[in-house]
């Protein structure tokens, strides 16, 4: 009876498991993929038996990884991050708040550094009339370049001087050190994910407006005030356009790339 009654239990988890989140892991137990069982692992419910068998399973396939792994290996960091999370928790899941702080943390290491340099740490082409291109059917299986009316305003923005660039940089990282949930003032990062240079533009109440320059596969940020805002922009010939109420720290994230 006792077996029985475990046997429905394991069969009722995997099935909450995979109802819960509309992937099949009915074969999980027998997957050598480390990708496939730590999503496993971070989908599953916390008192799925399967827990016990696979997380110390990954866990030595990580290790086996790392230890095989050529030089270079760009994975290798992300298995030890890994690793370092499963010994201390159930999976790599992490809650909103935790990938919040993280961010923050890279945000404020960014900034520190560009404060201490003196200058702006982002990478980028500058924009030319040229370099835009927009699909030309809707299925996008053909692109023509056209006209990118925003190239001298987007390098005009991106050319801080040094004074406009420290103040800039001391405000924003004042905002990220801030947790006071009364602060009139938040910060916004955009990041792009397209191939091309964009100008984000945050209109609010009355005469309140932002515009940011962000390069292609780069972010930025701004601080800007708490409130309803329109935020828009043209990305690779495309229009975005998307309505947010900003009454704490937010990243928006747009575009994808062409060329992958």
């Amino acid at each position: 009876m006792k077996k029985i009654l475990l046997l429905c239990s394991v069969i009722l988890f995997a099935s909450m498991s995979a109802q819960s989140k509309g992937k099949d892991y009915s074969n999980i137990l027998k997957s050598k993929n480390i990708y496939e069982i730590n999503a496993f692992l971070r989908d599953a419910h916390p008192d799925d038996p399967r827990r016990t068998i696979l997380k110390p399973r990954v866990m030595d396939m990580m290790k086996e990884y790392i230890k095989n792994a050529a030089p270079g290996d760009m994975r290798v960091k992300q298995m030890q991050d890994w690793l370092a999370m499963l010994k201390r928790r159930p999976s790599t899941k992490i809650s909103f708040d935790e990938m919040n702080a993280i961010i923050r943390q890279k945000q404020i290491a960014k900034y520190q550094k560009e404060l201490q340099v003196g200058q702006a740490a982002i990478v980028y082409n500058p924009s030319a009339p040229q370099n835009v291109y927009a699909a030309t059917a809707p299925v996008a299986k053909t692109v023509a370049a056209i006209p990118d009316t925003e190239a001298s305003e987007f390098n005009m923005l991106m050319g801080e001087n040094p004074t406009e660039h420290k103040n800039k940089t001391v405000k924003i990282l004042n905002s990220l050190f801030d947790n006071d949930p009364n602060a009139k003032e938040c910060i916004v990062m955009i990041e792009n994910k397209s191939d091309c240079n964009i100008i984000m533009r945050m209109e609010g109440i009355g005469t309140t407006k932002y515009r940011l320059p962000v390069p292609a596969h780069g972010d930025n940020s701004i601080v800007v005030q708490k409130g309803d805002y329109l935020f828009t922009s043209i990305v690779c010939g495309a229009q975005y356009a998307s309505q947010k109420t900003i009454q704490k720290a937010i990243i928006v994230a747009l575009g994808t790339s062409k060329s992958k």
